[in-house]
Formats: C-alpha cells, structure tokens, sequence
C-alpha cells in the first residue's frame, strides 16, 4: 500500500513538473491588450465628459431649467435634499474615468516626441476635468491625484480651489500654446479629428471661462488672463465648438434616461418656460413638447404631442407629485403628466450631441468681458453674436430643431442689450445658451446671480443659511477612505453641505 502511495505521488510530481512548463503562456490571453495607446485614454476621457442623467437631479434643478416631482432614491435639487449618493455622480464618473485615464495617458506619452502634440491636448482637457469637479465639491485632489496606480498615493491630498486655479489657467495657456499644428499629427481623437487649430482656440476659449470664474475673487487677474485668451484666439464659429457626438454605441446618457425608465418623470421648469414665452423665443419650439391631456405616462404619445411655445406650461418648484395637484388645478392640466418636457425625440434623443464648449458661450462671455473693459469690443454686437450663434447651433440637434434665420434676426431686433442691465442680460442669455451643461449652467448662476430666480420653495429643506445651493458634498465612501485629507478640506473650507460656498463664489 505504501508503495502504491509513492507511485501516485511520483507520478503527480512528474505530471505537475511537466504542466509547469507552458503554464505561464497558457494563462494569458493572446488578444488582450498589455498597454494602451494614450489617445484612446483621451476619447474615453473626452466621451465621460459629457452630462449624465445625474445633472438634471441637481445641477439643471437648482437653476430651475428642469424638476421632477418625484420622491425616492433619486431626490435631491428638487427638495434640497443632500442626497450624497446623487451628488457623488460627477465625483466618480470625474476621478474613476477622467482624471485616472488623463493622468495616466500624460505619464504614457512622455519621452515619446511623435506625441508632443497629443500631451498638450491631454493637458487642456485634464483641465476642464478638474473644473467640473473643483466648481462641483470646492477643494478637491488634484496635485496628487491620480497617481494610484503608478504611484501608489491611494490617499491624495486635497488643494484648496485657489490653487487648483491657478494651475489650470496656467495649464491652458501652456498647452495651447505649445500646440503646433506644424508638428506631429494626433489622429484619432474623437473631437476635431486632429485639426489643432481649433484645439487652440478651445484651450484658449477655456481659459476665458475659467478666467471668468474669478471675476469676484480675483478681478484684477480674471482680467489678465481673459486678454491673453482673447489674444491667443478663441473660438470663431459653431465649427469649433467642443461636441461629443453619440450614437447607439455610446449613448446621450441623458437621452438615454429620459427615453428609458424616467420617461415621464422629469419636466420643463416654470421659469425656464416663461422666460422663453414671454420673449417669444423661438428656441422654445426647437426644446419642448407637451402631451396635452395626457393623465398617466402612459398617454405621452404623439397623438397628444403638441411643440407649439403658446401651449408649453411649465412644472412649478416646490411639489411633489402629490402636492403639486395643486398646480395642476391651477393650470387646469389634466394630470402632472400634462406639464411640458424636454423632448425625447429630439434634444434628449439618445444620439443626440452634447455641448460642453460653444462658439456662443464664448462670444457672451466676451461680452461680460468687454461690458467689463477687459477687453475691446462692441458689447451689443457680442451679445447678440452669442444669441445668434446658440440659436444656430440647435440645428445640430437635426432639421426638427432648426430655427429659421428670419425668426432668429426678428428675435435679437425685439431683444436688443438694454444700458444698465448689461449683466443681466447677458448671464440670462448664458442660462439659456448652457441648458443641458449642467455643471456650467449653475457654476456661472453662482458666479453672476443671474438670471434672477427665486429660491425652490419645498419646505424641509437641508439649506441652513443659503437659498440656493452652492456647493455639492463629498462622498460618503471618500469621508471614509480618506478621512484625514477631507477633514483637512474642510476645515479650511467649510462644513461639507450645501451651503458652504467654494472658493471663487463670494457675494
């Protein structure tokens, strides 16, 4: 017996001996990738960049563009709630793909000189990565950001905002400058198909906003960066404006939503509607749709689809979807489901584009700019060249949503800037020009205050001392994994809810 018990395990050995031989080879995937080419970092970067469903729950909310009355695990803007699994959206889609892709692809691409150009627009864009999430949450990681994997700094410090500032404006202007269109091509990239002169004009358009956020806090150099921008050379027509198209691969998440589960969830808000109607913009038409009677979900068909502006009554703040019944006696709806909705065969197609960057966001920041004396320029022609520009652009969205050229002259002749209330005017129009980006609608509505809203009237709300909210709150899984760097945020910050305002939002 024990013979026989020396025979198996000899046998075993030399078996095991000679599988081992090979093993290795046989346990790896011929077809799987080993490394990967940074430009592919930078589309995947590029493509996560664009707003997501989570943008209507608070950021579109909060600026009263669109609500929903509705309760449950996706309450948040809507009542005021710090609902922090909704708010950690642009935290984990910003940090988990953005910043991790971005920072790795720089690391990458360095010593490689057939990828000078591709660094640069690698930079450029990190930069509006770390703008997203610096307007969202105030101070946040950024100098060590990222570096997990190469690094290994699980547990990166956060810089205070004015430095992460700093960085970024000196970061746009370093990148767009080095860019040479002369030099080695960038093919592949999903935004301009390697045309660098327009990647200049981004960067140097993205300085301007940014620039522009420290108009309060910093006039002197918000000034001084907005002239080397402008000088530099910004964007000059809808071509160069920074679109991520989608299509059934990669899908409009907001589209996406708003055509799936959420369908009949989410409404146009009251103000956005009056605002267009009692202008008589045109735009309106190109946005909405109202299913007329419709008293269930059920019955928004396009049997009760009607796009005219005259017939668009937008959703109230301040209810919810039991309360706000008496809204709808008020406007004689027939049911909640009667109020007028982001068209989903439309804008919120789930092909459909999204905008991050615009000729026309450009041109009516430059009229902030020039009504300022930062810049020269004629404020008026700037303001109504912005108006213009945005009215053109929905015609991206498809032949439905075109806007006649006649009507878009009618609408600048009847809606000229005013003397006195050049910063009104101006921002509301940047409200307008900004719906569906999110983050850059609310960030420039702290900036400026304008338009002027009234605060959503939902009673119990988490606001302390704030009507409005200023800031969103770090995630609960960060509080817990990173303790010590976000106590360190916050008490140089402020206390981690809605009312402490970030760095550049001053009264």
């Amino acid at each position: 017996m024990k013979s026989l018990i020396r025979l198996i395990l000899v046998s075993g050995i030399i078996l095991w001996s000679g599988c081992d031989e090979g093993f290795d080879e046989m346990n790896i995937n011929p077809n799987a990738l080993t490394s990967i080419e940074p430009v592919f970092q930078l589309n995947t970067a590029m493509v996560a960049t664009a707003p997501v469903y989570g943008n209507l729950s608070y950021e579109t909310t909060i600026v009263k563009q669109m609500i929903t009355p509705f309760s449950g695990v996706g309450a948040a803007g809507n009542f005021n709630i710090d609902n922090r699994n909704v708010a950690a959206g642009n935290w984990q889609r910003g940090y988990r793909q953005n910043v991790k892709n971005l920072e790795d692809a720089l690391a990458r691409a360095q010593n490689r000189p057939e990828l000078q150009n591709l660094i640069q627009l690698i930079r450029i864009w990190r930069a509006y990565s770390y703008m997203v999430l610096t307007d969202t949450y105030g101070d946040v990681p950024y100098s060590q950001a990222g570096r997990v994997f190469r690094e290994g700094i699980t547990n990166p410090v956060y810089d205070p905002q004015e430095q992460i500032y700093d960085n970024i404006l000196r970061e746009l202007e370093e990148a767009t400058v080095a860019i040479n269109p002369a030099g080695p091509p960038v093919p592949s990239e999903v935004l301009y198909s390697g045309d660098l002169n327009r990647w200049k004009r981004l960067g140097n358009s993205l300085m301007l906003r940014a620039a522009m956020r420290l108009s309060k806090v910093n006039p002197t150099k918000a000034a001084d960066y907005v002239g080397r921008a402008v000088n530099g050379g910004v964007m000059s027509s809808n071509d160069d404006n920074a679109i991520i198209r989608h299509n059934a691969d990669f899908q409009n998440q907001i589209g996406a939503s708003l055509n799936g589960g959420q369908s009949a969830f989410f409404y146009l808000a009251e103000d956005f509607v009056r605002f267009l109607q009692d202008n008589g913009d045109p735009r309106l038409e190109a946005i909405a749709v109202r299913y007329v009677g419709a008293s269930s979900g059920a019955q928004q068909g396009e049997a009760r689809a009607d796009r005219s502006s005259e017939v668009q009554i937008g959703m109230p703040l301040g209810y919810d979807n039991t309360t706000v019944s008496a809204a709808v006696q008020e406007f004689g709806l027939a049911s909640l489901w009667d109020f007028s909705q982001l068209d989903r065969t439309r804008m919120a197609n789930p092909q459909a584009p999204s905008f991050l960057v615009t000729y026309g966001q450009t041109l009516l920041l430059m009229a902030e700019a020039a009504h300022r004396n930062w810049i020269q320029g004629n404020v008026a022609e700037l303001y109504s060249a912005g108006i213009r520009a945005h009215m053109e652009q929905l015609a991206y969205y498809g032949s439905n949503t075109e806007i006649d050229p006649a009507r878009i002259t009618e609408y600048i002749t009847a809606n000229p800037l005013e003397a006195g209330r050049e910063m009104e005017l101006i921002n509301t129009q940047y409200w307008v020009a900004t719906f569906l980006n999110g983050p850059e609608t609310w960030a420039n509505f702290r900036r400026t205050g304008y338009p002027e809203l009234s605060p959503n009237p939902y009673p119990g709300s988490d606001l302390i001392h704030e009507d409005f909210i200023r800031r969103l709150s770090y995630t609960d899984a960060e509080i817990n994994v990173n303790a010590a760097n976000v106590q360190e945020a916050i008490s140089r910050q402020g206390p981690n809810i809605m009312d402490t305002r970030v760095w550049w939002d001053v009264e």
